[in-house]
Formats: structure tokens, C-alpha cells, sequence
């Protein structure tokens, strides 16, 4: 792989990458009016998180030029335990570098109209499907601008597209690595399922040899009626990577969302999942679990907004804190006007390690109907002295009893993930992070 890099980006620069990816004017101006609007724009301002000094523009801006395997065993050694073929069937991609390096795909797939491809390919290819969706219902260049920059930067990421009614019976993967020292990540994931289909996505994100500078990375969801999307991912990016990652679903009449969030990464982070139930009988259940080291700073907030009748939305997240790490956990459950019998549902828990770790919890309900029901819980505190006096007098050093009382206290939500190579990768992730 060839990799071209400049420190500074301009708008020339911007236009002149877009030509050199064979991008179709629509997109090219979408780049440079994102680009534009990136000084009169705000950062985002995530809830009892200051994120003003916080450096998301000190990295290389890179365009890489992919050379790509034939064979999945070409891989790094670093990729390959990421990848889970028995899993998937084989439907997976990887990119290192912002460059898709290996990609193959079920024929039977492709003969059903499925389409699993990088996102560069994919605006080549199917350039009107996707701007169709880019930027529409679930994400806007307009919000913040962070997300202004991404949509001048974009350089990496999937698009994913089901037809009406067509069942993918095995999980799609995308794994998305950084080699390269000061990179930076921007990555777009798209998916659209239309009406009455079903995907599951698994992506991991992951750093070896060296570290990314930033990451700013969103994903779009969109659901058709009576679709199913579940989407799993497992975030393992380094200590030295600045993290803003936008995660969001649009579902429509009787569609379904399921998260499965593995926050793992070991730099400070901002992440942000909303969910909109748009249709009647609309449902998302959203999982995450999180473990903060060293002296990261994390906030994770997790929204789901009711606007369809009989609506339902859970939210169940499980963090722990160690070293100096301090994690946010922000929970809203927003029903709005007309959504009636709609049903709002979340659970927050901190688990903080050592006297200089630190945890908030805090749990939202915003409730504009009379006729719902909704309930919230939370909780913040430290590990029962009683418990690690137990496994200590039964021969653990503190170090394996810290280990036991984590897994265990990660394992209610871990279990219930709905994707099973998610569930996998998850428990491999917690163990070794807390043998640190």
C-alpha cells in the first residue's frame, strides 16, 4: 500500500481528492460546503464533558492507495484476529488505512440485489441510492462541526444495502484498521434495509504499529418497515487517538435496531447513539459496555426519540472505571407528542476501581404524552470491600479478584448482546483490559 499525505487541508485539496476518487459532482460539493461551514459551526457539547481542548485537527490527512490480498491468510496477523469467517460465511471487508485491502462476498448474496462494498465503490457504482440516503434523516452536515468535518473528509467506511423482503441469514463484517502513525480516520457506514428485510453488521476498529491521531466516524442506519437491522461493533482504537463517533437509526413502521456496543477504546472518546423510532410499533434495544484505563476521559450518550405510537426503546449500559479513567454515561428516553403507548426503559451502571477512578450515571426522561409508560434506573459506586475480601481469602492476589468482580459485573449485558460474534469479541476485549 502507497500512502499520499499532506498536513493541511484546503479546499483545493479537498476538490482534488474527490476528482481523484472519480466522485460525482454531487458529492464533491457536499465536501466543500461541509468544509466551508466548519468555522462558523460549534463543537459538539456532550453533557458534563469539555471537549473544547480536546485536539480533533493534528493528523495526517491521508489517501491511500490499496494493495489489495487474494487471500484472506495475506492479512496481517494484527487483522486476522479480528476477522470471525465461520461467523460471517465469509461476507467480510477490511480496510487498513482508510483503504480497502480484502473483500469477498456470498454469490448468493449478490444474486438477491444485496450490496456489501466499500463506501468510494459504492458512490462509484450506486452513486444515486446513495445519495439517496447520505446525510438525510439520521445525520446532518448542518449539526456541529465535527460532523461538518467529517463530511469534508470522509475517506473510509461501507455501504450496505438490502432489497425489500430479502433475509441475510449470516452477520456482514467490516474491520477497520490503522497502521499508520497520525492518521486520520474518517469513516461513513451506511446501511439501508428496505421493507421487511433483515441484516445483522458487525465492524471493529482496531490499531496496531501505530496511532491514529483522531477518529471522527459515523454510521447511518435506515430501516424500512417491518426491516430488521442489528449492528454490532467493538471499538478497540489506541491511547494516543482522540475519538468522536456518531452512531445513529432511522426506523420506520414496525422495524426493529438492535445495538451492540462494545466502547473499548483506550483514548478519550465521545460517542453518541440515537436512535429514532419514526413508525408505529417501532422498537430499538440498545446494549453497551465500556472499561475506561489509565487517565482516559469517555461520554457516552445514548438517545432514543419516540415519535410512533406504541413505540418501545431500552437502554441497558454497563462501564468500569479504572486508574484515573472517568466515564459519562447519559441515558434519555424522549417520547414526544402523540406517541402514545409508547414505552421508554434504561439502566446505567458505573463500577469504579481505585480511589481516582471516576463515574456518572445519568438517566433521562423527557416526556411530552400523557398516555406512556417509562422508568429509569442508575447507579454509581465502588467495588464491596466484602466481596474482595472473599476471593482474597480464597488464595486471589487483588489483582485476579479486580478481573472476577469485572467480567462479572460486565457479563449480564455482554450475554445479552444480540450478535454472538459481537459477544465473542467483547469478552476477549475485557479480559485483556483488565489484566492491565
Amino acid at each position: 500500500m502507497s500512502v499520499e499525505t499532506n498536513t493541511k487541508v484546503d479546499s483545493s485539496e479537498i476538490a482534488a481528492q474527490s476528482k481523484a476518487l472519480n466522485e460525482p459532482k454531487w458529492l464533491t460539493d457536499l465536501r466543500l460546503s461541509a468544509f466551508k461551514k466548519m468555522e462558523s459551526l460549534a463543537l459538539p457539547t456532550p453533557d458534563k464533558t469539555k471537549i473544547h481542548n480536546w485536539d480533533f485537527t493534528t493528523f495526517t490527512q491521508t489517501r491511500a492507495i490499496a494493495t489489495k490480498v487474494a487471500r484472506i491468510a495475506d492479512l496481517s496477523q494484527d487483522i486476522l484476529e479480528y476477522v470471525d469467517q465461520e461467523a460471517t460465511g465469509n461476507n467480510v471487508l477490511v480496510q487498513e488505512n482508510s483503504a480497502t485491502v480484502y473483500e469477498t462476498q456470498a454469490a448468493a448474496l449478490k444474486e438477491k440485489g444485496v450490496i456489501f462494498t466499500d463506501f468510494a465503490t459504492a458512490v462509484r457504482e450506486h452513486g444515486d441510492l446513495v445519495k439517496k440516503y447520505l446525510f438525510t434523516e439520521a445525520v446532518s452536515v448542518d449539526e456541529n462541526r465535527l460532523l461538518a468535518q467529517h463530511a469534508a473528509l470522509m475517506n473510509g467506511g461501507v455501504f450496505i444495502y438490502v432489497p425489500k423482503g430479502v433475509q441475510v441469514e449470516l452477520p456482514l463484517q467490516a474491520v477497520y484498521a490503522v497502521s499508520q502513525e497520525n492518521a486520520g480516520l474518517f469513516n461513513h457506514v451506511l446501511i439501508v434495509a428496505e421493507t421487511g428485510s433483515n441484516v445483522t453488521y458487525v465492524e471493529n476498529y482496531a490499531a496496531y504499529g501505530a496511532e491514529a491521531a483522531v477518529a471522527n466516524v459515523v454510521a447511518e442506519v435506515y430501516v424500512g418497515d417491518g426491516a430488521r437491522v442489528s449492528f454490532g461493533a467493538v471499538d478497540t482504537l489506541a491511547e494516543q487517538t482522540t475519538s468522536y463517533i456518531v452512531r445513529r437509526a432511522h426506523v420506520g413502521r414496525d422495524g426493529r435496531v438492535d445495538w451492540a456496543l462494545g466502547q473499548m477504546n483506550d483514548g478519550d472518546t465521545v460517542s453518541e447513539n440515537i436512535t429514532y423510532l419514526v413508525g408505529d410499533n417501532s422498537f430499538a434495544d440498545t446494549k453497551m459496555v465500556s472499561v475506561g484505563t489509565g487517565n482516559q476521559k469517555q461520554n457516552f450518550t445514548t438517545l432514543i426519540k419516540h415519535y410512533g405510537k406504541r413505540s418501545e426503546g431500552y437502554i441497558l449500559k454497563h462501564g468500569v472505571m479504572t486508574g484515573r479513567a472517568l466515564g459519562i454515561f447519559n441515558g434519555i428516553s424522549k417520547i414526544e407528542k402523540a406517541a402514545t403507548k409508547s414505552h421508554g426503559e434504561q439502566t446505567e451502571r458505573i463500577l469504579m476501581l481505585g480511589e481516582r477512578a471516576r463515574g456518572d450515571a445519568n438517566p433521562i426522561l423527557l416526556i411530552d404524552e400523557d398516555d406512556v409508560t417509562a422508568g429509569h434506573a442508575a447507579s454509581v459506586g465502588r467495588i464491596d470491600p466484602l466481596q474482595m475480601f472473599y476471593l482474597m481469602s480464597r488464595g486471589l492476589s487483588r489483582k485476579e479478584a479486580e478481573r472476577l468482580v469485572i467480567r462479572g459485573f460486565l457479563e449480564p449485558v455482554v450475554s445479552q448482546l444480540p450478535v454472538e460474534a459481537v459477544q465473542k469479541q467483547m469478552r476477549s476485549v475485557i479480559e485483556r483490559k483488565a489484566k492491565r
